[in-house]
């Protein structure tokens, strides 16, 4: 292959034949988070094609991630859907039936009412595989006459989780083994994992009180409040603040893999919500369109879920594949080349 130049500016990323392509998502990895200028050199090509190519991708790659689709989930017949959780085709959540709060779980085709028997009202808000995870507001067991209980439910029989000594357990996720959530007792509100045997007590340093929301593998992400919320991320040593830019609050209720979702206001003036999606790089407002408030709380891949508007509609916002997309712009690019 033959270069236009042999001299490399500072930025510059030199990809010396097509087939790099294959690795398209690699390559919006270092175009994304590097943020470098990519130039591509092939043989007998003239500098005209080489910047349509070039250009095209650019703006694709910064479209990306505001091109998904949007679908609204109803549970049919009911007042609001709140989507909380979604592991691959199955998601899970809540509706309002009659004053009476229900939990879910929806696998694309079939609805299913799930109550832990006993329960005045089931808040489903966490799936992995088998394994659903939520909190109930009261529990005919013996742990009776506190205001709420965390639950596991593994699609047999139900188990109710309560932190020793707390007043009120809630539960948000699940990964494998793993559980995270937050109890209640006379000093604030305090973060925890359980790990099917033992419970750990997790307090962001400093903060007056702290929410554990989502865990992917060993890492774990929340709100914690000093007056203000904030987000963070937690991998077992290190706790790290994660603010939407230029915001007040920032609330962060799901993370899979590098992505983590969730929602902020301005505060004072407007707290009026909007989603938001962090790759560990760039930070995105992700608005349902034409709804006045959106909520993003959970996230598998590359799908994401919450619930939106005054009326509450539960919601599926789906990211396109960034491979995909790129190969099919550059096919596009490359075949009118070839009939031209």
């Amino acid at each position: 292959m033959v270069r236009l130049s042999t001299e490399k500016e500072e930025n510059e990323i030199v990809f010396e034949d097509f087939p790099f392509v294959h690795n398209s998502a690699v390559f919006l990895r270092i175009l994304f988070e590097k943020k470098k200028t990519i130039t591509i050199f092939w043989k007998d090509k003239k500098m005209k094609n080489l910047i349509t190519i070039c250009a095209v991708v650019v703006l694709l790659a910064t479209g990306y991630t505001i091109a998904g689709t949007w679908t609204t989930i109803d549970m049919p017949g009911v007042t609001g859907t709140i989507i909380r959780g979604i592991d691959r085709s199955n998601i899970v959540g809540f509706y309002w039936d009659t004053g009476i709060t229900h939990g879910f779980l929806y696998n694309g085709t079939t609805w299913t009412t799930l109550d832990m028997p006993g329960a005045g009202n089931t808040y489903i808000t966490g799936i992995s595989g088998n394994n659903i995870v939520g909190h109930i507001d009261y529990a005919t067991d013996s742990g009776g006459g506190r205001d709420g209980g965390g639950f596991l439910y593994n699609g047999t029989s139900w188990t109710t989780l309560y932190m020793g000594g707390s007043i009120s357990t809630f539960i948000y996720g699940i990964n494998g083994n793993n559980i995270v959530g937050s109890y209640g007792d006379d000093y604030g509100w305090h973060g925890f994992l359980y790990d099917g045997t033992s419970c750990t007590t997790l307090d962001m340093p400093g903060a007056r009180e702290t929410e554990i929301t989502g865990i992917s593998g060993s890492n774990l992400v929340g709100s914690y409040y000093d007056g203000d919320y904030h987000g963070f991320s937690y991998d077992g040593t290190s706790w790290t603040t994660l603010d939407m830019p230029g915001v007040r609050n920032t609330h962060i209720y799901g993370i899979s893999g590098n992505n983590i979702v969730g929602t902020y206001n301005n505060g004072v003036t407007d707290y009026t919500p909007h989603g938001f999606l962090y790759n560990g790089t760039t930070w995105t407002t992700l608005d349902m369109p034409g709804a006045s408030q959106t909520w993003i709380l959970g996230i598998d891949g590359s799908n994401l879920v919450g619930y939106y508007g005054d009326n509450t509609h539960g919601f599926l916002y789906t990211i396109p594949e960034p491979a995909t997309l790129l190969l099919l712009s550059l096919g596009a690019v490359l075949l009118r080349k070839k009939c031209s």
